[in-house]
């Protein structure tokens, strides 16, 4: 499942911490290092410069041009130097047009994970007077997804157990990564033939964590504080304790507070490479009446058998939105 595509897709996140705060950690009577997830997050992340999300027209006192599109730039191309000089966000490619007086500007771009550096000569727009080189542009990907563990000592946390991609399945470089209180408004169901999402609102503009790393798990990071809040311990188990039959999974689908929902483990595979260790199918009739199943938003929602920690949802099977994929915990550990 992406989002940030969530975008964010694709989204993008961790942490909605859930339960009201001032009251006591609820260590239950585990001793696990771990706490247990399954609340969601606003992601928002920085795209690492200035990602092409159309091309246009400048309307100029010769004619209409479209400079971007002349020199080859596409669409999720994203601009990340111009001349040499860094572009980090749209501010820093609005200064660089600024103070190009009509010269040609040598770009360099990233697309599909390579580098390339083309020319680009702005046009000058007639109404505003100001160079344009034809581009919609965006500098940030936001999201929401679900925390799967916090490290009881630390406060580090893994979420969303898959990669964070583009539109097109390419894996993002992105800068600046924040984490912020979400709360769950609404959800599309999924159906046959379309996936699913959770609709949520970040609560505040303060981030409560520091995401520190996106990688083809997921996104980690660190808590600012978790001592204000009853969390779960909970033990993590192997791919080897997993077993076809009866699990649980705790996701948020509506406020701020994770649920634990009935599942059954169809498949497992320990050796996948492409991190689809499990094949997991909802058997519980009020997340299915709720969601028709597994939706956008719920990655990183923990699978728990056994009283352990095994895992986190990953994907969705699109032909049937009660079934997906998910990661085993060891490999979001392993990072």
């Amino acid at each position: 499942m992406r989002k940030l595509k969530f975008l964010f897709a694709a989204f993008l996140l961790l942490l909605c911490i859930c339960f009201p705060m001032g009251q006591r950690v609820d260590a239950d009577a585990a001793v696990g290092k771990y706490y247990l997830g399954g609340m969601t997050a606003g992601f928002m992340l920085g795209a690492g410069g200035a990602e092409v999300i159309d091309l246009s027209e400048v309307c100029a006192d010769d004619g209409i041009h479209s400079p971007a599109k002349e020199a080859g730039i596409c669409p999720g191309d994203c601009i990340c130097a111009a001349d040499g000089s860094p572009i980090k966000n749209i501010g820093d490619l609005n200064e660089v047009l600024a103070r190009c007086d009509g010269k040609e500007i040598t770009f360099t771009i990233r697309r599909g994970g390579e580098t390339a550096e083309v020319n680009v000569l702005p046009a000058k727009e007639k109404k505003s007077g100001k160079y344009k080189i034809g581009v919609l542009i965006r500098d940030t990907l936001s999201g929401i997804g679900t925390v799967t563990y916090i490290e009881r000592e630390t406060g580090k946390f893994g979420a969303l157990g898959h990669k964070v991609a583009d539109e097109g399945g390419n894996p993002l470089e992105i800068s600046d990564p924040r984490v912020f209180l979400c709360s769950i408004v609404g959800v599309s169901k999924g159906t046959r033939g379309k996936a699913g999402e959770l609709r949520g609102l970040f609560l505040n503009d303060k981030a409560v964590a520091r995401a520190e790393k996106v990688c083809s798990t997921g996104l980690y990071g660190t808590f600012e504080s978790t001592e204000n809040f009853r969390l779960t311990a909970i033990d993590c188990a192997s791919i080897s304790e997993a077993s076809i039959g009866k699990a649980l999974i705790y996701s948020t689908v509506d406020g701020t507070c994770p649920q634990a929902y009935e599942i059954a483990i169809a498949k497992v595979d320990a050796g996948n490479r492409d991190n689809k260790n499990f094949v997991i199918k909802v058997t519980d009739e009020k997340l299915i009446e709720e969601t028709g199943g597994i939706v956008q938003g719920m990655s990183g929602s923990p699978i728990v058998q056994n009283g352990k920690l095994i895992g986190a949802v990953t994907h969705v099977f699109i032909n049937d939105p009660t079934r997906g994929y998910g990661i085993g915990i060891e490999k979001m550990l392993g990072n």
